[in-house]
């Protein structure tokens, strides 16, 4: 099987690929993440995405490399991660009670070959109504500065919603698992046929 790296810092996506199975190496990729302007959410997030991936390239020429980013649309407006706990608290003040659009991006790149892959998946989200002080505690128990949308789906997020929309809520938390066994297996790689056997000893 081609090896595959995770192009991303982050330990949500690290525990998100595990799911799968599959061996995998993971590195930090460095680059510019600032919106361009009048770029739309779908192009920064593909660019971003491809970018990582890209930027870790030349140390993996024979692999697959995985890289994702996400933004939160919000009345038109492109959001990322909150800069502080006050921003954290503030976007979520204005998402009380509303529709969220989220957009992730997905790029896979098989250096073998120089292919590559690029797409996105929306999921969109509606808040309930918050209190102030569900505010102010959620954001210090959580600490959401490194998720756009200042949650974290994997957390206490789940206690912020009135209900969700979308294909796959794996992309909440900034890797789209369908997506991504869909490109996998595209690029030769079959998370179901190619993950090692499991060493337990099924019970009778």
């Amino acid at each position: 099987m081609t090896p595959l790296v995770l192009a991303s810092s982050s330990r949500w996506r690290r525990e998100l690929l595990e799911r799968l199975g599959l061996p995998f190496t993971w590195t930090a990729p460095s680059i510019d993440e600032t919106p361009r302007r009048e770029e739309s959410a779908e192009t920064l997030v593909h660019r971003l995405a491809l970018g990582k991936a890209n930027a870790v390239a030349d140390a993996y020429s024979h692999h697959l490399i995985i890289g994702s980013d996400q933004v939160a649309v919000f009345e038109g407006e492109i959001l990322g991660k909150p800069a502080d706990l006050s921003a954290a608290s503030a976007q979520l003040g204005r998402f009380s009670g509303r529709r969220v659009r989220f957009v992730t991006g997905l790029a896979l790149i098989d250096t073998r070959s120089a292919r590559h892959w690029v797409c996105h998946e929306d999921y969109e989200v509606v808040f309930r109504s918050l209190t102030s002080d569900e505010i102010e505690r959620y954001v210090e128990r959580e600490r959401p500065l490194d998720s756009a949308g200042s949650f974290r789906m994997e957390g206490l997020g789940i206690t912020l919603f009135e209900r969700l929309e979308g294909r796959d809520p794996n992309s909440l938390i900034g890797l789209p698992l369908i997506r991504l066994c869909e490109l996998l297996r595209e690029a030769g790689v079959d998370p179901l046929l190619d993950a090692p056997r499991s060493r337990e000893t099924p019970q009778p």
